[in-house]
C-alpha cells in the first residue's frame, strides 16, 4: 500500500503517517466562528481536510474527525448587537448557513461537530488543571495561561518569545503577570452570554475552547489537527500549550497540518480586511462543485489566488471530465456513491498517489483527466470504456467531484425552461429531416445566444449550458 507522507508543521517536514491507534485515527480541524456569512476563505480548510477524511476513511477502519463550531465570542456578542438579534439565534442562523455552504461544495459530514457553548463543564474543568499544576492563575475576575510557565511556548510556529511578541497585538493589563499571558476565562456584564464557575460568571477565551472540545472527543493526544496557516500563531501555540500543560507527558498533537490562505490581488482574503466574497454569493453564479475544484487546484499549503480565470478554467475542466462520463458506456458502478466505502487498494493508484503525497490535489486532479483521455481514446472498446468510468468515479469519489448525473451537470444553470429547449431541438430536427437546413441553423444560433450548446451524437441531439460568468 502507498505510504501516505504529511507535512507537519511541528517539525517543519514532510512525514510518513503513522496513527496512534492504526484502529482509530482521530482528526480535529478548526472550523467558523459564527457571525456572518462565511467568506470563500473559510471553504478552502473544509474542502482540503475533507480530501484527506476521505483518504484517511478508505485506509483505516474508523475515523473520528471534529469540526469545531465557535458560538461564543466578543466578533459573536457584537454582531449580535449590532443586528439586535440576541446572540443564541444570531449564532444558530450562521451556524446553519455554514453547514449549508459546505454541505453545497460536496464535503462529508464530520464524525462530530461540537460547538464551544455545548462544553462549559469541560473548559471549566480543564482551567482548574492548569490551575492546579501552575501554569494560570485568576486574577480580577479573569484567569489567565501564564506563558512563562511553560518552556516550550513557540515550538509549533517556530519562533521565540521575543519574534512572536514583536509581530503581534498584546494586550497589556492589570490582572496580567506577564504581557504574553492569554486568557482562558473573562468576566461577562450582564447582557452577555455567561456561565457560573469558580471565578465568577464569565465564559470562555477562543483558545481554551478548542483544547477542551478535543479532549472531550478525540482524546489528550490526537493525531491531526488542521487548520488555515493564520492560526498556527497565536491560536495553535496557545492550544498546543495548554494541552500539552493540562496533561503532562502528553504530545497533544502528533501531526499540525495547516493550508495556505486565498487571496485577492496581494491581500489574503479576510473579513477585518473587507476584501471577501461569501460562499452564499457564489453559489448564485457558479455551481458549488465548480468553486470545489478551484479550491483543489492548487497545492493546500501554498496560497490560492481567486480570480475570474481561475473558476472559468474550474468549469471547463469539470466540463470535459463529465464529458468522458457522458461518452463511456455505464460501468458497474451507476454512480459515484458506489465507492464511499471501497477501501484504498480497489482505487486507482494515479489518483491515490499524489493524495498520499501530502494530498497533492492538482496532481490527483490532472490523474482524473488522464483517466477521462483514455476513455475517450476507448471509444470502439465498450469493455475498456466501462471500467475506465468506474476508474474515473472512484478516483472523483476522493476528491469530491463529479457527484451529478452528467446530463443533469451540463443541463444545469439554463436560463430557459428544459421543456422549451427540448421542444426547439425537437423544431431543429425535424427541420433537418425537411432539409430546410437554414431553419436548423436559425433554431441552433437562438439556442447558443440563450447560452445552450447542441451536440449531434449518434443517440440524437444531446444539449448542455455554458456559463458566461467569470466573478
Amino acid at each position: 500500500m502507498i505510504e501516505l507522507k504529511l507535512h507537519n508543521t511541528f517539525t517543519g517536514k514532510k512525514e510518513t503517517f503513522a496513527p496512534l491507534d492504526p484502529e482509530r485515527v482521530t482528526m480535529y480541524v478548526c472550523g467558523p466562528t459564527v457571525y456572518g456569512y462565511v467568506h470563500i476563505g473559510n471553504g478552502r480548510p473544509a474542502v482540503v481536510f475533507d480530501v484527506l477524511y476521505r483518504l484517511l476513511k478508505a485506509r483505516y477502519p474508523e475515523v473520528v474527525y471534529a469540526r469545531n463550531v465557535t458560538d461564543v465570542d466578543d466578533k459573536i456578542n457584537a454582531a449580535a448587537l449590532e443586528a439586535r438579534e440576541p446572540i443564541a439565534e444570531l449564532t444558530e442562523r450562521y451556524t446553519s448557513a455554514y453547514n449549508d455552504d459546505v454541505r453545497a461544495l460536496g464535503n462529508l459530514a464530520p464524525s462530530v461537530e461540537p460547538r464551544a457553548t455545548h462544553h462549559i463543564p469541560e473548559i471549566v474543568a480543564m482551567i482548574e488543571r492548569l490551575i492546579q499544576t501552575g501554569h494560570a492563575y485568576a486574577s480580577s475576575g479573569h484567569v489567565l495561561f501564564h506563558v512563562p510557565s511553560d518552556p516550550s511556548y513557540g515550538v509549533l510556529s517556530h519562533r521565540s518569545l521575543d519574534e512572536m511578541i514583536d509581530g503581534a497585538r498584546v494586550e497589556v493589563a492589570p490582572y496580567k503577570r506577564d504581557a504574553k499571558d492569554f486568557v482562558l476565562w473573562k468576566p461577562s456584564t450582564p447582557e452577555l452570554p455567561g456561565w457560573e464557575s469558580p471565578w465568577g460568571r464569565g465564559r470562555p477565551g477562543w483558545h481554551i475552547e478548542c483544547s477542551a472540545m478535543i479532549g472531550k472527543h478525540l482524546g489528550e493526544t490526537i493525531d491531526i489537527h488542521g487548520g488555515g496557516n493564520d492560526l498556527t500563531f497565536p491560536h495553535h501555540e496557545n492550544e498546543l500549550a495548554q494541552g500539552r500543560c493540562a496533561h503532562p507527558g502528553s504530545a497533544y498533537v502528533r501531526y499540525w497540518l495547516h493550508n495556505g490562505m486565498l487571496t485577492l490581488g496581494a491581500e489574503k482574503m479576510s473579513k477585518s480586511i473587507g476584501n471577501v466574497i461569501s460562499i452564499r454569493d457564489l453559489r448564485a453564479r457558479h455551481a458549488p462543485e465548480a468553486l470545489r475544484y478551484a479550491l483543489l487546484s492548487g497545492q493546500y499549503r501554498s496560497p490560492l489566488a481567486w480570480t475570474g480565470d481561475l473558476l472559468a478554467q474550474s468549469e471547463a475542466s469539470l466540463d470535459r471530465l463529465y464529458q468522458a462520463l457522458r461518452e463511456a458506456p455505464v460501468g458497474n458502478a451507476t454512480s459515484i456513491d458506489a465507492f464511499r466505502d471501497v477501501r484504498l487498494d480497489a482505487l486507482p493508484d494515479a489518483v491515490v498517489a499524489p493524495l498520499c503525497d501530502d494530498l497533492n490535489t492538482p496532481g490527483a486532479l490532472a490523474a482524473l483527466h488522464g483517466i477521462a483521455s483514455e476513455i475517450h481514446r476507448a471509444s470502439n472498446d465498450p469493455a475498456r470504456a466501462r471500467a475506465l468510468r468506474d476508474q474515473l468515479l472512484a478516483g472523483a469519489w476522493l476528491l469530491g467531484i463529479l457527484t451529478d448525473d452528467p446530463d443533469a451537470h451540463f443541463k444545469s444553470g439554463a436560463r430557459v425552461d428544459a421543456a422549451h429547449i427540448d421542444a426547439r431541438i425537437a423544431a431543429r430536427n425535424a427541420a433537418r429531416a425537411a432539409r430546410n437546413f437554414k431553419l436548423a441553423d436559425e433554431i441552433r444560433d437562438e439556442l447558443l445566444r440563450a447560452g445552450i450548446e447542441l451536440e449531434d451524437t449518434r443517440d440524437g441531439t444531446r444539449w448542455r449550458t455554458r456559463s458566461d460568468q467569470s466573478s
